[in-house]
């Protein structure tokens, strides 16, 4: 059963950027709404999608340098990074096959 796992600035670039399957990135806050709307469709996709992808969770008040670094200005947001470069960006809590769908996309591209 996999699970989205927590990543911060100092291991952002080995777990996400050099990884071998692409990442679905979550940045996140404990304090925004949204955010704990989307999580449960994160949570299920990790698990549809084991050995697929894999799905990460930066909250962006403890890593604020990456969140800067990839230009994360509004959260949710959704990066899906494949051969570690952002390939598409999803902003706000969007329904689950609006996600699937944009993740099939990435992948295939």
């Amino acid at each position: 059963m996999a699970k989205p796992f927590a990543v911060n600035d100092a291991e952002f670039n080995e777990k996400v950027v050099e990884a071998e399957l692409p990442v679905l990135v979550d940045f996140w806050a404990e304090w925004c709404v949204p955010c704990k709307m989307i999580s449960p469709i994160v949570d299920e996709l990790a698990e549809e999608m084991d050995g697929v992808m894999d799905f990460a969770k930066v909250d962006v008040d403890s890593s604020p340098i990456t969140a800067v670094t990839y230009g994360i200005r509004s959260i949710p947001a959704l990066l899906i990074f494949k051969g570690g470069k952002p390939v598409e960006q999803i902003v706000g809590a969007v329904p689950k096959g609006q996600l699937r769908k944009k993740i099939e996309a990435a992948l295939a591209g």
